[in-house]
């Protein structure tokens, strides 16, 4: 197994007396899919938020690449190579497709290297080609989508954190951004991705944890998960 770009160890996080993660523990082997699956209120969105310090952890470590990552502020998880694809996309909707682009590659100062991000991205996206000077406002709910995938990919990062990309969009807008993020896997992004759409999720995961009321209950690879009669149960609807 290869090692772990990320180790979540014992992570727990409270909003006021509530306790949302009780001592969650996982890893995204380097150059892997990992994937989080579990129902709403799980506690799948805040352990993202967490790992990019959106949220304070109360206890627990979160090692990217062997550096604590607990005491860092936000701009500063992202200079260490991870972009977070938040729920809700988290774009700009005043400002254009190229603009919040470009905003994707906020820290980067080599312009050769952002021109080219920005083609990749265009090429995983045609569309976004299309919409290029277009105020994201005015878009589709699946083409802000790409656009939050696309942005998070401007940082050129080595881990990219991705929650419910699927969420509300049609079923071919799913299979362009799912094929997309195979793609970007096989380039060596590793991913952590949290989707409600379970049976894509674990298809694409290398390993898979299971989130219940704040704790792992169940961890494997994605085939092994596929295959389980509880996974299937409660989140496959079989």
């Amino acid at each position: 197994m290869s090692a772990a770009v990320l180790a979540v160890k014992d992570l727990r996080v409270h909003y006021g007396p509530i306790e949302a993660l009780r001592g969650v523990s996982l890893e995204v082997p380097e150059g892997q899919v990992v994937a989080l699956i579990g129902a709403n209120g799980a506690g799948k969105t805040t352990a993202l938020r967490a790992i990019t310090r959106m949220v304070r952890a109360s206890a627990g470590s979160i090692t990217f690449e062997g550096a604590e990552l607990t005491r860092l502020a936000v701009h500063e998880v992202v200079a260490r190579g991870l972009a977070h694809a938040p729920e809700g996309r988290g774009i700009f909707l005043n400002l254009t497709v190229r603009e919040n682009l470009d905003l994707g590659a906020f820290l980067r100062k080599d312009t050769g290297g952002i021109a080219a991000d920005r083609e990749r991205c265009f090429a995983l996206f045609p569309v976004l080609r299309e919409r290029a000077s277009q105020v994201t406002g005015t878009l589709s709910g699946g083409e802000q989508q790409m656009l939050s995938v696309a942005r998070a990919l401007m940082s050129r990062p080595k881990l990219l954190l991705l929650d419910e990309p699927s969420l509300g969009l049609a079923p071919q807008v799913v299979e362009r951004i799912f094929a997309v993020l195979r793609e970007v896997n096989e380039q060596g992004v590793a991913l952590l991705l949290v989707e409600q759409n379970a049976h894509k999720a674990l298809r694409l995961a290398h390993r898979a944890y299971v989130l219940e009321t704040g704790e792992v209950v169940m961890q494997g690879t994605g085939k092994e998960l596929l295959a389980s009669p509880e996974v299937r149960k409660a989140y496959l609807g079989e």
